[in-house]
Order: C-alpha cells, then sequence, then structure tokens
C-alpha cells in the first residue's frame, strides 16, 4: 500500500516527475536528483515500507528483486564491472526519505570507508 505523503510513493503514482530506468510490477527505479557518483540510481519497491528495520519475512522476496533489478540497472547504465549499493535506515543513518531505497551509485572509483 502506498503512502498519500510519501514523496516516493507519489513519483510511483505519477504525480511527481522522476527519470525513469526501471520499472516492474513490485519495483520502480529513477534517477537521484542529487547524485552523488555519475551514476546514482533509486531502487524503490513499489509496497511502501519505512525503513529496512521495519521490513517482515514476507519482504524477503521484494528485497531479493531489488538485488536483480540493481544488477539488470547496472547492466543497463554501463556500470557492472563496479557499482556501489547503499541502504540508509533511519536518521542516524542518513535516511531522509523514509521509504525503503537501494541506492546504486557507479561511475566512479569508490573508496573505504564510505562514511
Amino acid at each position: 500500500m502506498l503512502s498519500d505523503e510519501c514523496i516516493f510513493c507519489q513519483i510511483i503514482r505519477g504525480e511527481r516527475p522522476s527519470r525513469k530506468v526501471y520499472e516492474t510490477e513490485t519495483i520502480y527505479a529513477f534517477h537521484d536528483i542529487n547524485p552523488q557518483a555519475p551514476t546514482h540510481i533509486l531502487i524503490v519497491p513499489k509496497k511502501h515500507i519505512a525503513r529496512l528495520a521495519d521490513i517482515t519475512p514476507e519482504d524477503a522476496p521484494l528485497l531479493g528483486e531489488m538485488m536483480v533489478a540493481a544488477k539488470t540497472i547496472a547492466e543497463q547504465e554501463g556500470v557492472s564491472s563496479g557499482f556501489r549499493l547503499v541502504i540508509n535506515s533511519g536518521r542516524e543513518a542518513g535516511q531522509s526519505v523514509f521509504h525503503v531505497h537501494l541506492h546504486l551509485l557507479g561511475g566512479r572509483r569508490m573508496r573505504w570507508p564510505p562514511g
């Protein structure tokens, strides 16, 4: 179920613009409006889940679909030879939109530690 107030839910419903790169029945992916790398795609489940800390065992297949989507998108965007996936859960981790999402970052050399 989508949330009326959530910006990602609004994007999924087409109420806000986005630069879509991938969509299935359960996943929507689009370019981040504040990219942190040459390729920065947000991979969002169409089911509203506020934080990774809120997932249930029933959400495991959906999270797996997000990983498969990441692989497909990385290939599509030409960064499959090296990319980073990031999920922030909670304010202290840097989550700013409370709808689970996966950041796919690529197109440059990544450093470690990341944060």
